[in-house]
């Protein structure tokens, strides 16, 4: 066996050099940061010693610190061949103090709850479990890292492909000398995602390599930095409209932006920019915007393709629950699948932190008078329900204020069923919604505004709301408090009769009681809902039943989501927590239409898309003819009437810059296609997709047009899609953008793309021209 190389040992001369180094590394990436001399940066570059945990067993020290670029942590291993592991700052999802994971809960004691701190990922790596040496150092720990993941979520589009190309040719540089010789830069353009032949390299190096030396270093490496990302595409653009001076000046900026942009700008707006954009001081005391400072503005939030006026809350939110659309999961415990996956709170503060505000409690009896949440019949590992709501309690606000449902599948035993009341009425409090707002008994939901920061509860419920009005002797008859007992596959139910057949369950007057505007009851038809539900009194349809009435029935439908509400769930049969497309529902009016949050696929891209806007407050308010109890609206045939809006969208799907890499591998390169999807009404439905270009994920161009027409826009949706080609087999994924068409920007965009989780991929983006003109 060969002996394991050890790391070559430097003379003192040679270690305080690469120290200087890193030093002017860190100063550069602080600088980019905008964080000199901040405290809690330092602390995170300097490190420190923290207790892992695993199990109850595996309690192990290890040394965690911020690299040198300001986004890797790094933290040692003890495994052979593995002596440090990262992870990227970006990759968290959040930081939370004290014993708030399972891990947490189940192995350390309640006296060490102030050292505690856990590390949530995006996607479906598991927690970082922490102990700190104190309460200080956990909360310092803590507040840093939470303050970096700010500062490095804050950070404009160039400052990220700044921040992304200068950690690439620190990794190029396999010495670590400051110097790049042709090989390393080789291994840079191999790491940027882009392939070369050795003669282009080599031609790129000579034209940088002005001391001809063989190798790159200082102001040549910036030469060559520029060469790289220069951008034919906005060269073209600047220089029309910089054609007096050589700069662009505020009357050529504003005709850019009231031409190309199709902005209801003002000369005022365009002095604005370039005092905002212009890097040079000198050319902005001139008024005049250059190259560096058009680009920087043209990658600003502001000028994205998604209209920054949608980002926040713009839509009227007063008007009655039923009449928006709602962010809804299911089986929300769930990490994976549905037969043996685990179960978390963390999927919990997954989906809330995502803009969820109709979360799923599967609720069975659990030990110690305890209830759990769990998927019934299965594999699947078990928490608290207290827990649980915990969680909920803690998560339920930051992304969103607007009011949360939880859906209860009620399984457990009476006492079990006190125990659950009691939990939530003990950690929700004064949020829970446990009467109706008002002094005497409502004819409509409230509104979401009415409701913010309030928990609704949706569930069996004994009697009628207006019992809650005149005394009445509530009804202890047995009842079947469960509504998803025919979502389940045969095996599943046939297990579920055995466990009725044994003990029939009873509702609690404890939990009734705080069923206010969500009492689930079963769906008999239009017609007997017309005339004998109330407006609170909601059903739940298994997708199958829902997709058939929203295609036979779907004007009956959205008559009925008028004054109602109604919640869709995915069948029983999709064991692997696989998901229905949720479009054709929400056409049909159907406000609570959940899905597997814990499932990356288009049907979540759409829901994210959906969502994405407003504020992401997980609240959509539905066109005016689906709130109308007269619309003759109907999604499939199209009769005429105020939803025909008919437009013609031309998308030019122009270049895109820093895709990542597919698969890992550094000699892997994308081959990267452009895919235009609309999703909406069936008449709306279209696909259209650009050739592939080969070996280029840095700055592929494809410059190619395509147009859609788009009859029904307020319920269309345009996904933009990059896969990776393969004549072979099936195209892979790259990353991907989902809009409402009426939140669409008009003019030169670049369009931010999404990982299959729905994160931000850093640095990608497409650069696209879009026009939508009304049809003749």
């Amino acid at each position: 066996m060969e002996c394991v190389q050890r790391q070559p040992k430097f003379s003192r001369s040679e270690e305080l050099l690469r120290y200087d180094r890193s030093q002017k590394v860190i100063q550069m990436n602080v600088g980019l940061l905008g964080m000199e001399g901040d405290l809690d940066l330092q602390f995170l570059l300097q490190g420190g010693d923290l207790l892992k945990v695993r199990s109850p067993s595996w309690k192990k020290t290890r040394y965690f610190k911020l690299q040198e670029d300001c986004r890797t942590m790094w933290h040692e291993s003890k495994k052979t061949f593995k002596t440090n592991q990262t992870f990227s700052v970006d990759d968290i999802a959040a930081v939370r103090m004290g014993r708030q994971s399972e891990g947490l809960r189940k192995y350390t004691e309640e006296q060490v709850e102030g050292r505690c701190f856990s590390i949530m990922f995006k996607g479906r790596r598991k927690n970082l479990d922490l102990i700190a040496s104190s309460e200080e150092e956990a909360k310092q720990w803590v507040d840093s890292l939470e303050k970096i993941i700010f500062k490095i979520n804050n950070l404009n589009s160039q400052q990220k492909t700044e921040h992304w190309i200068f950690s690439c040719l620190r990794k190029a540089d396999k010495n670590k000398d400051g110097k790049m010789n042709q090989s390393d830069v080789k291994n840079f353009l191999s790491l940027i995602n882009i392939e070369v032949d050795d003669d282009y390299a080599e031609m790129l190096f000579k034209k940088c390599d002005k001391s001809k030396s063989g190798y790159l270093a200082g102001e040549e490496i910036q030469h060559f930095y520029d060469l790289l990302t220069q951008r034919e595409e906005m060269n073209v653009i600047y220089e029309e409209y910089a054609k007096t001076t050589g700069f662009i000046s505020p009357e050529n900026l504003l005709g850019f932006l009231m031409k190309e942009q199709r902005e209801k700008a003002t000369l005022a707006d365009a002095h604005k920019i370039i005092e905002k954009y212009e890097p040079d001081e000198n050319v902005k005391e001139k008024k005049l915007l250059s190259k560096d400072g058009f680009l920087m503005y043209m990658h600003h939030p502001d000028a994205l393709i998604l209209n920054s006026d949608h980002k926040v809350v713009y839509q009227d939110m007063s008007q009655p629950l039923n009449h928006y659309f709602i962010s809804s999961s299911h089986n929300t415990y769930l990490m994976e699948d549905q037969l043996k996956g685990p179960s978390s709170t963390d999927a919990y503060v997954r989906a809330l932190l995502k803009g969820c505000r109709c979360v799923e409690l599967d609720c069975w009896d659990g030990s110690d008078n305890e209830p759990v949440v769990y998927h019934g019949y299965t594999l699947t590992s078990k928490i608290l329900f207290k827990d649980v709501i915990k969680a909920i309690n803690e998560y339920a606000f930051k992304t969103s204020d607007y009011p949360v449902i939880l859906s209860l599948e009620n399984h457990c035993s009476v006492e079990q069923q006190v125990v659950m009341a009691r939990h939530m009425s003990s950690i929700l409090g004064s949020a829970l919604v446990t009467e109706p707002l008002g002094d005497s008994m409502p004819t409509k939901f409230p509104s979401p505004e009415e409701l913010k920061g309030k928990f609704l509860i949706k569930g069996k419920r004994l009697n009628k709301l207006e019992a809650s009005f005149v005394y009445e002797e509530t009804a202890s008859d047995d009842i079947d408090v469960t509504e998803e007992d025919d979502s389940k596959d045969e095996e599943e139910q046939k297990e579920g009769e055995k466990s009725k057949k044994k003990k029939k369950l009873k509702l609690t007057k404890e939990l009734s009681d705080m069923v206010i505007y969500c009492k689930s009851v079963h769906f008999h038809g239009f017609e007997d809902a017309r005339k004998n539900q109330s407006f609170y009194e909601m059903s739940s349809f298994k997708e199958g039943e829902a997709m058939r009435l929203a295609e036979e029935s779907a004007n009956a439908y959205i008559h009925h989501n008028v004054d109602k509400l109604s919640r869709i769930y995915p069948a029983g049969s999709r064991t692997d927590s696989s998901n229905y497309n949720p479009v054709p529902l929400w056409n049909a009016g159907c406000q609570i239409v959940a899905l597997n949050f814990q499932t990356t696929c288009t049907d979540m891209d759409l829901n994210q898309g959906r969502f994405l806007v407003n504020g992401k407050s997980g609240y959509i308010l539905k066109p005016a003819y689906m709130r109308d109890i007269a619309t003759e609206f109907e999604p499939i045939t199209l009769t005429r009437g105020d939803w025909l809006k008919h437009k013609t969208l031309h998308v030019m799907i122009i270049s895109a810059q820093q895709l990542p890499k597919v698969n890992k591998k550094k000699s892997s390169i994308v081959d990267p296609l452009v895919k235009v999807e609309v999703y909406g009404v069936p008449a709306d439905v279209a696909e259209k997709e650009t050739s592939p270009i080969g070996n280029n994920g840095f700055n592929p161009a494809w410059n190619e047009n395509f147009q859609f027409d788009v009859y029904v826009p307020d319920l269309a949706l345009v996904r933009f899609v990059v896969e990776d080609h393969d004549s072979v087999s099936d195209n892979e994924f790259v990353g991907q953008y989902t809009l409402p068409f009426n939140s669409l920007k008009m003019g030169y965009r670049h369009v931010p793309l999404l990982s299959k989780n729905g994160d931000l991929l850093p640095s990608a983006r497409l650069f696209v021209h879009i026009m939508v003109l009304d049809a003749e």
